[in-house]
């Protein structure tokens, strides 16, 4: 869902998406725009970790906007809608740049009990994403995404006591195939066609923090797996359908004001511990969110 490095992850804010276990009541609407910038200079070739001069220092720059509405005060839906650019230091390969892909989530809260002073809750969360412009996929990784419908399932525990929080969720991504500007290609064989299989993944996330009524810490560890693919030859391009696999640590911190209510402003990062024909990114976000509120009865706080 995503998803940084040759195949771009787009990050939205931390609060309220289908990561974590906040959810928004029923007739709240929140509105938000987020900054992400993501850069790296070496990366790994298969498994074998190296930079390139060709490429000096590649960075992607995600602008995002997004939403979050409560259905019920169990069920929200949320959307995100990134533009996205990206820029080489070094060598001839000319930066991308367009709107990505249009992503849409249900997330559902169907148990919720109290155990003594903590509370545990379990999730599900089903997400889509179509692209919404004809931006060019067979230029990695230059290219500012995959091109591929795709659609995941979630399934989120979130454990808290008092203002501390533990929470572990698995997701499953189903990937859509592409088409590419060409009548054939090459991956561990020659294939005579237009069209590539993008393979599918699965995702792990455990997250743990503090959270208050006006501030939230937060530490993740993640790692996405390809469930196929292959990898980068010796000295070539990326291509659509490699292998691609990370594992991820990063941090969040979100304000809200007590003077504005509904204000929030959120920033983090992210970086690439190890992994499998990617680059070893680092990624700094920062955004602003104002939660409206559509409710007939307005709530006391």
């Amino acid at each position: 869902m995503l998803l940084c490095c040759f195949l771009l992850v787009t990050r939205s804010t931390r609060a309220q998406t289908t990561t974590d276990a906040l959810m928004i009541p029923q007739n709240f609407y929140c509105a938000g725009a987020m900054y992400t910038t993501n850069y790296w200079t070496n990366y790994w070739e298969g498994t074998f970790k190296r930079d390139n001069g060709n490429i000096g220092k590649l960075t992607t720059n995600t602008y995002s906007f997004f939403g979050n509405y409560g259905i019920t005060n169990k069920l929200d839906v949320l959307f995100n809608a990134p533009y996205v650019t990206t820029n080489a230091s070094a060598g001839t390969l000319k930066g991308q740049h367009g709107l990505q892909d249009l992503t849409l989530s249900l997330k559902w809260l169907p148990y919720q009990t109290k155990i003594g002073s903590s509370v545990l809750g379990a999730y599900a969360i089903l997400t889509g994403s179509t692209p919404l412009s004809n931006y060019e996929a067979d230029f990695q990784p230059m290219s500012i995404g995959l091109h591929s419908q795709w659609a995941s399932i979630r399934a989120l525990v979130n454990y808290r006591l008092d203002r501390f929080f533990l929470a572990a969720s698995g997701e499953y991504i189903r990937r859509g195939d592409i088409n590419i500007d060409r009548n054939s290609y090459y991956t561990t064989h020659l294939i005579y066609g237009n069209r590539v299989d993008i393979p599918n993944g699965n995702n792990w996330l455990i997250s743990s923090g503090y959270r208050s009524i006006h501030f939230n810490a937060e530490a993740t560890l993640q790692q996405t797996t390809s469930l196929g693919g292959f990898d980068i030859r010796k000295n070539d391009m990326p291509f659509p359908s490699n292998t691609m696999n990370w594992t991820m640590a990063g941090v969040m911190f979100k304000y809200s004001f007590d003077r504005v209510s509904g204000l929030e402003l959120t920033a983090g990062g992210d970086y690439v511990l190890k992994g499998r024909n990617v680059g070893q990114a680092t990624t700094i976000f920062g955004g602003v969110l104002y939660l409206f509120n559509f409710s007939k009865n307005k709530p006391k706080s």
